[in-house]
């Protein structure tokens, strides 16, 4: 087992690590910009260093800097959490080269899979079904043409190096299909360095649903059930559930298999999730994987009381996984709430500033808060909005319901805006509590609803 461990994120997911390490007994580095010289992660930490500006291209993107802190501190693994470079094939190379272990899969695998349409030809070779559209990279607006005259609109148009919904356009008519390529092409180019593109119907409607596995060194891969993402406004999700709220068994157990025989098929090691978009009619098609955590993993924690940053430790240390499939037990159902500085009254508008007042709900069974807020502290306009994550278990999904719905009314974060009351709208939404949404519910149907209810009430 490693005895020291660096955290190359920020926020949450460096502290969610740094706990996971404190309990493994494993000592920790964070690394942190000028912005955030007083942010909790580095308190936490056994030591901490300094990475460069408040801009994330010369700190937490900085390879060099990064790299160095390990070295200079001695630590023998580094945690990428996730964003930033934790899909970064290069940064993994690099890690192995100056001898410190990459707490993620392989450099190889991470190719393989960032690349989108790598990722469908190796899909087809697990008969895993992708959604219909290019089979190779597409870097000229003829070929796109091409594309869409053979399988019809509407279309997405994504980045083969994209993520986050970078680099990413949906088409619904020929007329704007070659703006729309040129400007999501533009912006791969600026986001990825990279201007390779591919087109794939849009499946409408659906649910986006992803299954979380795990894999070690010795070919063992089991899955952990599988989570709902579909509430996301471009591209980003607010809020997830697990397990789906509206899946048959039947379907549940499809998806989970076919996610376990597509990262034996690319011999993935260590966390990661297979994303897939399912039709009305249940059936489901491979969209992505993430070779790294999830925002989200909480969720999946709380049904199979499997800690996943514990077992990414343990796997990238050598060890074999500590559970086999038919260990795995999915207990009830939980939710989490994504609470990010912003406005929602005025198009979500990112809302940075300090932290006046803060009250964390903390009580109760099956309720779990995590997050890197204190009062004083400085939310950067830097980086990424989110700020928290409430997570609640219970036995049903009415009752995970209900304690999220107890615990946001708890929550108080005075000093910055926070889209808190959104979340609580949201869980009284008739269409969420039917669990029967898709990915084009929340901003079609539930956001224009809340606005309007606001200007309602005055």
């Amino acid at each position: 087992m490693f005895k020291k461990i660096l955290i190359a994120n920020r926020g949450e997911i460096a502290v969610r690590i740094i706990r996971a390490c404190q309990e493994l007994n494993i000592k920790t580095v964070a690394v942190y910009s000028t912005a955030d010289k007083d942010a909790l992660h580095m308190q936490l930490a056994d030591e901490a260093v300094c990475i460069g500006p408040s801009k994330a291209n010369e700190s937490y993107l900085n390879i060099h800097n990064i790299l160095s802190a390990a070295v200079l501190t001695g630590a023998e693994a580094i945690h990428p959490g996730f964003g930033f470079l934790s899909e970064n094939s290069t940064f993994a190379a690099m890690c192995e080269e100056v001898n410190v272990s990459f707490i993620g899969p392989k450099k190889e695998v991470i190719d393989q899979m960032g690349n989108k349409s790598n990722a469908r030809d190796m899909m087809k070779k697990a008969n895993v079904p992708v959604v219909p559209g290019s089979d190779r990279s597409i870097t000229e607006f003829e070929e796109v043409k091409d594309m869409v005259d053979e399988i019809g609109l509407p279309v997405i148009i994504k980045a083969v190096a994209g993520g986050g919904g970078k680099g990413m356009r949906m088409v619904y008519s020929e007329a704007e299909l070659e703006a729309n390529f040129l400007q999501a092409q533009s912006e791969s180019k600026a986001a990825f360095d990279d201007d390779r593109m591919y087109v794939e119907r849009i499946i409408a409607p659906a649910k986006h649903i992803e299954v979380q596995i795990l894999g070690d060194h010795y070919g063992n891969v089991i899955h952990l059930g599988e989570r709902d993402c579909s509430l996301q406004r471009n591209h980003q999700k607010i809020l997830e559930e697990a397990p789906g709220p509206s899946l048959t068994e039947e379907t549940r157990q499809r998806i989970c298999q076919s996610a376990v025989a597509a990262a034996k098929t690319v011999g993935y090691e260590n966390a990661g999730t297979i994303e897939f978009l399912v039709d009305t009619d249940e059936n489901f098609y491979f969209m992505e994987m993430n070779t790294r955590i999830q925002v989200e993993h909480p969720i999946t924690e709380m049904i199979t009381a499997v800690d996943i940053v514990k077992e990414q430790i343990k796997i990238a240390s050598g060890e074999p996984l500590s559970l086999t499939q038919a260990d795995v037990t999915l207990t009830g159902h939980a939710i989490e709430c994504r609470i990010n500085a912003e406005n929602p009254s005025f198009n979500f508008a990112p809302s940075p500033g300090t932290i006046e007042f803060l009250n964390i709900p903390s009580g109760g069974l099956g309720l779990r808060v995590d997050t890197a807020m204190y009062a004083g502290a400085v939310i950067p306009p830097y980086y990424d909005a989110m700020i928290a994550k409430v997570i609640t278990h219970g036995n049903s999904r009415a009752e995970a319901i209900s304690k999220m719905d107890r615990a946001l009314n708890e929550m108080v974060i005075e000093g910055i805006q926070t889209n808190l009351d959104f979340h609580i709208y949201l869980l009284h939404d008739e269409d969420f509590k039917s669990g029967h949404y898709t990915t084009d519910t929340l901003k079609n149907i539930i956001i224009p609803r809340w606005l309007g209810n606001k200007e309602a009430n005055g």
